[in-house]
């Protein structure tokens, strides 16, 4: 039988390439996407279009309500995105505890599905500065893992995968193209609307519009009209 996966799936360009490595490690991949209160569901959406496209075993979706906590542009309507381009220090869409959420979240699945992997697609290179983004986090994380569980502790310890936490944008980019990523079904935008359109504008979608640009490949996202990419 082929090693279990548990594949963090936000619907994004990191998440997508990420499931593709998975593929080409030789993993049966278990999806797994987190409905937090986010600004949008296109990111979703686009989640279980990847899952599909990519041979998932299973895409999954859990549902929590961070916007009760709030402290952030993705889970408060009332704070903006901004969109004035990429600054220094922490910007106003890290949501707090985000990624230790979600990976307690997947590391539950993993052993409820009997996988011994998880695949996250954090990035440290090209990224908005979230400090549960860098590497040092996340070998905490996997050294918490192997104590916190049941699995662990009867002899089956969880390895923690980030294949693209060092590469830039424009590689992970070539990364995906070469395993056969579709980028067009995938949504980055932190305000995408309903259909999926991208903003052009935030953060987001000038990391990963520069990336295909400095790849040499092209861009394939639906941006809304109104938006001046050259922003």
């Amino acid at each position: 039988m082929r090693p279990k996966a548990v594949v963090l799936l936000s619907g994004g360009l990191d998440s997508a390439t990420t499931l593709a490595i998975a593929r080409e490690d030789g993993r049966d991949s278990y999806c797994l996407s987190i409905d937090y209160g986010q600004r949008h569901r296109s990111e979703l959406d686009a989640a279980a279009r990847v899952a599909q496209s990519l041979g998932a075993v299973a895409h999954k979706v859990v549902r929590i309500d961070l916007g009760a906590v709030g402290g952030s542009a993705l889970t408060d309507s009332s704070i903006p995105v901004p969109v004035s381009g990429v600054q220094p220090g922490i910007p106003v869409t890290y949501v707090p505890a985000r990624n230790t959420i979600m990976l307690a979240l997947a590391l539950a699945y993993a052993e409820v599905s009997g996988a011994d992997h998880i695949y996250f697609g954090a990035n440290a290179v090209d990224y908005s500065g979230y400090p549960d983004c860098r590497p040092d986090y996340m070998r905490a994380f996997e050294a918490l893992a192997n104590l916190a569980t049941k699995a662990a502790v009867e002899g089956q310890p969880l390895r923690l995968h980030t294949p693209i936490i060092e590469l830039t944008k424009a590689d992970i980019i070539r990364r995906g193209t070469a395993l056969g990523v579709d980028y067009a079904l995938t949504v980055s935008c932190y305000q995408a609307d309903a259909d999926g359109l991208a903003c052009g504008a935030c953060d987001s979608c000038r990391l990963r519009r520069a990336g295909f640009e400095q790849a040499g490949i092209g861009d394939p996202t639906r941006y809304r009209k109104y938006i001046n990419k050259n922003n």
